[in-house]
């Protein structure tokens, strides 16, 4: 009897299970296909935009530890290739780090001295200058045939001052904190020196640390998209630094023959070197910072030769974007021009200057490294110093 019951209770189960199994699959039948791969690929791109988003917020709170890493890297790249050309000739390792690092340091340095020195001694002149051509612009608009008046024209100053104050309460409080800033900088630059030290010294062992993070299964993918990444890096840092000499020689260059037409240009040096530091912000960075030139043209020249040297900008940037990017920046990043200018867009909205820096060196790493996992080309042909992670456990 006690079987019976048992035998009734499984087969009462049993009947139930398969009810619902039916149930379950008529609602499946119900759902058309594309709807079913649609909400397959939405969760998953969910959870991913998820993962991106913690990953982002994380970034951004911690980044005046991750600006100074990423720095690091940008001048890791630049520097390992020179410390192992001198290692190729028999310098030794530690001579070889210390003339590269001392070298950075020196040229750095020099570059800021040099902007520092040349702007203070041509500043009150261009003051002087600014407040002149302010006072001629002002007299060409009572004059116009706007008939503006000079109370208008007060009231309009008035209007852009208090909107300029209004848009920038922000600095009231970097000024607040300027002390706390500057000591930010400072261990911004330590960390810099530090951590470049280290990847130049024993960069190879701490990656190979980095990969010792991953499944065993997944060390070879990881090692080798990071050593096609790094290589792409080096390339990035290597074509962007002679993409923006370009931009520099030809700016300065510009400024410095049209003074010879117009009676001298003044600061062409620090311009071009502004230029040089802007350029490392792709498409627009030489843009921008060549506004500088053309603002010095109007009030020291005057209109027509600003004009000309808003030519002059405007004709190297066309240079950069039709032929140094496609063809040099292009082949070194492997990314698409609307990519570029996207990718500084997203990073300028997200971090600002820093993050319109690091934005195109970054995606132009994960473009690489992404593809270099999907090829599959780490299953055939691994790394032969893999095995050293491997072993090392």
């Amino acid at each position: 009897m006690i079987f019976r019951k048992r035998g009734t209770a499984a087969e009462g189960r049993r009947q139930a299970l398969q009810r619902h199994a039916v149930q379950r699959q008529t609602v499946e039948d119900a759902v058309p296909v594309g709807m079913r791969i649609a909400g397959a690929w939405s969760w998953r791109l969910l959870v991913i935009a998820g993962v991106i988003a913690v990953f982002v917020f994380l970034v951004i709170q911690l980044k005046l530890i991750v600006i100074p890493l990423m720095v690091a890297i940008l001048l890791g790249a630049l520097l390992v290739p020179l410390v192992q050309f001198l290692q190729r000739h028999r310098w030794p390792k530690w001579l070889a780090v210390a003339v590269a690092e001392v070298g950075l340091i020196g040229v750095v340095t020099g570059l800021v001295y040099l902007i520092v020195t040349q702007i203070v001694r041509g500043f009150p002149d261009l003051r002087d200058r600014s407040l002149v051509f302010f006072e001629e612009l002002k007299t060409l608009l009572l004059n116009s045939p706007l008939h503006l008046t000079e109370a208008q024209i007060n009231d309009y100053l008035a209007q852009s001052w208090e909107a300029i104050q209004r848009d920038s309460q922000w600095l009231l409080s970097g000024a607040v904190s300027f002390g706390s800033s500057f000591g930010h900088f400072l261990a911004g630059i330590l960390l810099v020196l530090f951590a470049t030290l280290f990847i130049l010294i024993d960069g190879r062992r701490i990656w190979q640390w980095t990969v010792r993070l991953f499944p065993r299964r997944a060390r070879a993918a990881a090692d080798g998209a990071g050593r096609a990444g790094w290589v792409t890096l080096t390339d990035f840092v290597r074509v962007q630094i002679f993409v923006a000499f370009i931009d520099a020689v030809g700016i300065g260059l510009g400024a410095w023959i049209l003074g010879l037409f117009f009676g001298g240009f003044p600061l062409v040096v620090p311009i071009a070197i502004a230029v040089f530091l802007g350029s490392f912000i792709p498409v627009v960075g030489a843009v921008l910072t060549g506004v500088i030139a053309v603002f010095v043209a109007l009030v020291y020249l005057g209109i027509w030769p600003a004009v000309i040297m808003l030519g002059i900008v405007l004709l190297v940037q066309q240079v950069e974007g039709h032929v140094l990017q496609p063809l040099v920046m292009g082949t070194a990043v492997k990314v698409h021009p609307l990519a570029v200018v996207f990718a500084v867009a997203a990073g300028g909205f997200l971090a600002g200057i820093a993050g319109a820096l690091f934005a195109v060196p970054v995606v132009a790493t994960l473009n690489i490294m992404i593809h270099y996992i999907a090829r599959g080309e780490w299953r055939e042909h691994p790394d032969p110093t893999l095995e050293d992670v491997l072993r090392d456990e």
